[in-house]
């Protein structure tokens, strides 16, 4: 059998307050295999985030064990974890974080200047992973010419550049309108169709429908892991 992609055990976090040490996760335990599609939801202060960070290796836990791709997170340097970081996960966050300077093919391809990638292969594989998310005709465009909904396929297409295994998404349609947000999801399930694994942090349920699991967490432990409960079609 092929090793799952995460795997946490026991992982827990504490930060240090004004008020004494604060437990953010307490002793979780996830497997997330390849392919899967995770939703992962909770209300704020429920350790959600601080989850994503570990995962997204942003973060180191305080204690407890993460395996990513099969390798123990735990042992690795600074410097391996931005190699793992770079290789295999693709991130998307609520506010889009382009830089407005910067064209869109710019604002795509620069993961690779991070990576020594060179300008011709960087602009061939920008404009590639706009075709994906259906903007190519913007490359050259700047990210305030282009609406929220584009701006986040733009960042897709950014997350996408390194072809990695994993994506992680923060709130992904949280600036998004309904419409928009059903675009942007539909983008997502069809990556995940071709295989890459999606985890994404969701306070809507709509969204968390169009994901194969729900991970729902409080109070910094996993409280239900189930699978979505496709709604029923109804009669014409």
């Amino acid at each position: 059998m092929a090793e799952a992609l995460i795997r946490v055990a026991g992982l827990a976090k504490s930060y240090m307050t004004a008020a004494g040490d604060f437990p953010a996760l307490k002793g979780v335990d996830l497997v997330i295999e390849r392919g899967e599609f995770v939703a992962v939801m909770g209300p704020s202060g429920s350790g959600k985030s601080t989850f994503m960070n570990i995962l997204g290796c942003l973060d180191r836990a305080s204690a407890g064990e993460y395996v990513l791709d099969g390798r123990p997170v735990g042992a690795l340097s600074s410097d391996e974890l931005a190699t793992l970081r770079r290789r295999t996960i693709g991130f998307v966050f609520q506010g889009f974080n382009l830089l407005p300077r910067m064209s869109l093919e710019d604002n795509v391809a620069l993961p690779l200047v991070y990576a020594g990638v060179d300008l011709g292969t960087r602009r061939e594989r920008a404009r590639r992973m706009l075709a994906r998310v259906g903007l190519e005709q913007y490359a050259k465009s700047l990210p305030s010419r282009i609406s929220g909904g584009q701006q986040q396929r733009v960042a897709i297409a950014r997350a996408l550049i390194n072809e990695p295994r994993l994506i992680l998404a923060d709130e992904p349609t949280g600036n998004l309108d309904s419409r928009t947000s059903e675009e942007i999801m539909a983008l997502f399930t069809a990556l995940n169709a071709e295989g890459i694994t999606i985890v994404l942090v969701t306070h809507e349920h709509d969204v968390a429908d169009h994901a194969r699991r729900q991970v729902r967490f409080l109070d910094g432990q996993i409280v239900a892991d189930e699978p979505t409960r496709r709604r029923e079609a109804l009669p014409c």
